[in-house]
C-alpha cells in the first residue's frame, strides 16, 4: 500500500490515544526509526523529544536491546505463567531485586503500566483484609496525579482538571489531598494540612499512593523530595500501604535511578514500567515487601488474584534485561546531567512558567496547546513533541547529543509560539 493508502486506513479504521474517531488529529507515518530519532514519510528524520512516550531510553535500534530479542526469539517467544517459570522472567527479577530500593523484594511482572497500578491497588486492599481491616477500601493520594487509564487507575488521576474527571460519580471515591507545593514551596504548610486529612480519613484508607518527585500525565508538575518523607512518614502512621507510582519516573529519569531515591525513601510497592525495556516491549513491574506479600497471603482468598495472560513475557523479560544492563555500565547519571544543561534554555522562552528536572523539560503556556500548529512547528525544527493541555514538554531519549538537545529546545520554542 501506498503511504497515502495506509494513512486514509488509518485515519477510517484505527482509533489512536485520546483522540476522536469523528474528527481525528492528523497522524504522521513512521517509516524508521534509529538512535534518538524517527523516520516520518514526507517529512524525513527527526529528533525523537518524547522518547515514544518516555520509554525509549537508549534510542532505538540499539545493538545490546536487538540482539536480546533476536536471542529469546530464537529459544521461545511466550509461554504461560501460570505454574511455569523460565530464565529471562527469574533473571529480570533478579536485577530489578538488586536495584530497586532495599527490602523491595518481591514482583509480579505485569503487562503494561496502568496494570501494574491496578495490582499495586490489590495488593493494598487485600494486605488489609489480611490484617483484619476490610473497612480499609479507599485510598489517599494528592490532585494532579496521573497513574493509568484503566478503571481503579482513573479514580486515583486527579478527579477534576485531569483526563478522567468526566468519569465523576461511577469511579470509586478516593481521598485527595492538595497536589504537593513546586520546588520552591512551602512543604510544610502543604504537609501540615495533608497530614490532616490522612488523620481524618484514616480508618477506612488502606494505601496512599502517589507519583514521586515528578506529577506526569497530570500535568508535568516536579516538587521536592521533602514531601516524599512526608508521605513514608503518613503511612507508617496510619498503617497504610505507601505505593509509588515509578511508571514515568523509573530509571533515571528524574536524576536518581529512581525518585524514590532522591529522599532515601522505601515505599511498601513500588511500580516501573516505560522506560523498563528500553521502549521496545510493554512490561511493567509491581514490587513489595515482603510484610505486604505476607498480607496478602494473609487474606481470606490466601493469593493475590491477578494474572494476566502475557505475564512474565520472555521477550520482554530478556530485552527488559538488556536494558537494565546498560543503565547498570554506562553512565546514565552523566547524560541525564547534560541533557539537563541543554534543557535550561528553554528558560529563555517567553511562558508562564518553565520547569526543568533531570532529563525533563517543561514549557506551560497560558492558553490551550493547538496540537496540530504546535506540533507542525516543532516538524520544522526537525523535532518530534507531542504537546498536551496548556504543555509542551520532552522526555528525551538519554542518547540525546548536545545538538540533538538544542533542536528540542528550539522545537518547543516554534512550537510555543504557534500553537
Amino acid at each position: 500500500m501506498t503511504a497515502e493508502a495506509l494513512l486514509s486506513f488509518d485515519r477510517e479504521h484505527l482509533w489512536h490515544p485520546y483522540t476522536s474517531m469523528a474528527d481525528p488529529t492528523p497522524t504522521r507515518l513512521v517509516t524508521g526509526a534509529a538512535g534518538s530519532r524517527i523516520s516520518l514519510d514526507g517529512v524525513g528524520e527527526v529528533v525523537d523529544g518524547m522518547a515514544s512516550w518516555w520509554s525509549a531510553i537508549h534510542g532505538y535500534r540499539h545493538p545490546v536491546l536487538d540482539a536480546a530479542v533476536c536471542r529469546q526469539i530464537e529459544q521461545m517467544s511466550h509461554v504461560m505463567f501460570g505454574g511455569l517459570t523460565h530464565e529471562p522472567a527469574i533473571e529480570l527479577a533478579r536485577r530489578l531485586v538488586d536495584l530497586a530500593p532495599a527490602g523491595l523484594d518481591r514482583v509480579f511482572l505485569a503487562d503494561s503500566g496502568s496494570v501494574s497500578v491496578e495490582v499495586a491497588m490489590k495488593m493494598a486492599l487485600q494486605y488489609q483484609r489480611g490484617a483484619g481491616r476490610p473497612e480499609r477500601s479507599r485510598f489517599l493520594t494528592v490532585r494532579g496525579g496521573y497513574h493509568g487509564d484503566t478503571f481503579d487507575c482513573m479514580s486515583v488521576c486527579d478527579p477534576d482538571g485531569g483526563m478522567h474527571a468526566m468519569w465523576s460519580g461511577v469511579l470509586p471515591e478516593q481521598v485527595f489531598g492538595e497536589r504537593p507545593p513546586r520546588l520552591d514551596g512551602d512543604v510544610d504548610a502543604w504537609a501540615a494540612g495533608f497530614r490532616a486529612l490522612a488523620a481524618e480519613h484514616a480508618d477506612r484508607l488502606a494505601g496512599l499512593i502517589v507519583e514521586p518527585l515528578l506529577q506526569g500525565a497530570g500535568g508535568m508538575h516536579p516538587y521536592p523530595a521533602a514531601c516524599l518523607r512526608v508521605f513514608r512518614e503518613i503511612a507508617d502512621q496510619h498503617g497504610l500501604v505507601l505505593v509509588f507510582d515509578e511508571i514515568a519516573t523509573g530509571f533515571g529519569r528524574t536524576g536518581t535511578l529512581f525518585a524514590a531515591d532522591a529522599a532515601s525513601v522505601t515505599p511498601d510497592v513500588l511500580c516501573v514500567g516505560k522506560a523498563l525495556t528500553g521502549g521496545y516491549l510493554s512490561l511493567a513491574t509491581t514490587l513489595c515487601t515482603t510484610e505486604v506479600a505476607r498480607g496478602v497471603s494473609a487474606s481470606d482468598s490466601g493469593v493475590l488474584m491477578h494474572g494476566p495472560t502475557f505475564m512474565g513475557n520472555p521477550l520482554a523479560c530478556a530485552v527488559a534485561s538488556a536494558s537494565l544492563d546498560l543503565l547498570s555500565t554506562g553512565d546514565w547519571a552523566a547524560d541525564v546531567r547534560r541533557i539537563n544543561t541543554g534543557l535550561q534554555a528553554l528558560h529563555d522562552i517567553d511562558a508562564v512558567d518553565v520547569r526543568v528536572l533531570g532529563a525533563v523539560g517543561v514549557v506551560q503556556l497560558d492558553h490551550p496547546v493547538d496540537v496540530v500548529k504546535a506540533t507542525e512547528a516543532a516538524l520544522e525544527q526537525g523535532v518530534w513533541l507531542r504537546p498536551f493541555r496548556d504543555l509542551i514538554y520532552t522526555m528525551p531519549p538519554y542518547v540525546c547529543t548536545d545538538d540533538d538537545i538544542a533542536a528540542i529546545c528550539a522545537g518547543i520554542a516554534a512550537a510555543a509560539e504557534a500553537g
